[in-house]
């Protein structure tokens, strides 16, 4: 977690843009971890690092850096703007394109915020129904959320199928119409599965986003 998204949760309500910094870490930490659990690239490129209170592997793998934080910059921007509603991690066969798995956050906004500049807010806030507004939440419990899903995604092994075939992944991320695309992104098939088994995984909040989160795999042709 960033020094200022962390610095905002101490202070109290976090602001929008703070909740970006922390969503986007999180799918950064998250797409690593899930292209290490799911051995799309050999062991040696990766190292590991300490996260959320967790070990973590991310890849040294300098191409593969350099694509996640392009996508990363955009999400970010995205995400403060309130103009992304998915992110896809989508792993595919090098030899066949098909898609063998598909990790997919959908993202809502919990709560709107006024200019992104706005100090956080206090403990609790009144809506304009008059009613108290949840109280912030802590950064202990915004951890655990969070190390719930990592801890899923470890575990995931025990319940996706093994890829025996080499694999390359994509990105896809869904935003507005109206959010402004860098000119070297295109548009891309949603990169569905037929007859796809569907698991879902836990979900975390901030004050002003809250992920959810669920991986869809292609199912055994044998047990059909």
């Amino acid at each position: 977690m960033s020094a200022q998204a962390q610095q905002q949760l101490t202070k109290g309500r976090i602001t929008l843009r703070g909740s970006a910094q922390i969503v986007t870490e999180f799918f950064k930490y998250g797409i690593n971890s899930i292209l290490f659990q799911r051995g799309i690239y050999p062991v040696d490129d990766f190292e590991m690092t300490k996260k959320y209170g967790l070990d973590i592997w991310v890849t040294n793998d300098l191409s593969v850096e350099k694509y996640l934080k392009k996508i990363m910059e955009s999400v970010e921007e995205w995400l403060a703007v309130g103009k992304i509603n998915k992110l896809v991690l989508a792993v595919n066969s090098r030899e066949t394109r098909e898609t063998l798995e598909r990790w997919q956050f959908d993202i809502q906004i919990v709560q709107e915020r006024g200019a992104e500049d706005d100090e956080a807010a206090s403990q609790t806030v009144t809506t304009s129904g008059g009613k108290a507004a949840a109280p912030a939440k802590s950064e202990k419990a915004l951890r655990m959320e969070i190390q719930a899903i990592f801890r899923q995604i470890a575990a995931s092994v025990s319940f996706l199928p093994i890829i025996e075939e080499k694999c390359t992944f994509n990105i896809l991320v869904y935003a507005d119409s109206d959010a402004e695309v860098p000119t070297t992104w295109t548009d891309s098939d949603p990169l569905h599965i037929k007859n796809a088994e569907q698991v879902r995984l836990r979900s975390f909040s901030t004050d002003a986003h809250r992920v959810e989160a669920m991986v869809a795999y292609r199912r055994d042709p044998d047990l059909c």
